[in-house]
């Protein structure tokens, strides 16, 4: 049988009292917390830079360092067509349309000190951002 001793003993303590302060500061941490869950869920690297509205979903543009990545978003439902197009400047659009349930994308183009520009689309009804982090 395996005895503790008392090294053990601090050890899984401290370790513990880890987890639990760093449990504590995330669930403190407010909308950064939000924004990186919403990116997990949408699988998009990076930060939220953009976020255009239209009546039947929205378009979310991230970006990090070197990548731009675009979603289109909308309510949990039938299948109906969406669309996200995302293209740096200087290059070629990329696009992934389909009739989807939840979203469309995500897409994702280099970005590296470049402008890009997004589109998308929920059963025919869309916003497009222009040129943004330029």
């Amino acid at each position: 049988m395996f005895r503790w001793s008392a090294r053990a003993w601090r050890g899984r303590v401290a370790g513990g009292v880890a987890v639990v302060v760093a449990a504590g500061v995330l669930g403190v941490a407010g909308p950064g917390v939000a924004d990186a869950e919403a990116a997990r869920l949408a699988g998009c690297p990076g930060r939220l830079a953009k976020t255009v509205k239209f009546a039947t979903g929205e378009l979310r543009v991230y970006k990090n360092r070197q990548y731009a990545c675009a979603v289109t978003v909308a309510e949990p439902g039938a299948r109906r067509p969406m669309s996200v197009t995302l293209q740096p400047r200087g290059g070629r659009a990329l696009a992934d349309t389909g009739k989807f349930t939840r979203q469309a994308g995500p897409v994702t183009v280099h970005a590296l000190n470049r402008c890009v520009r997004a589109t998308g689309a929920v059963s025919g009804r869309g916003g497009a951002t222009g040129w943004i982090l330029c």
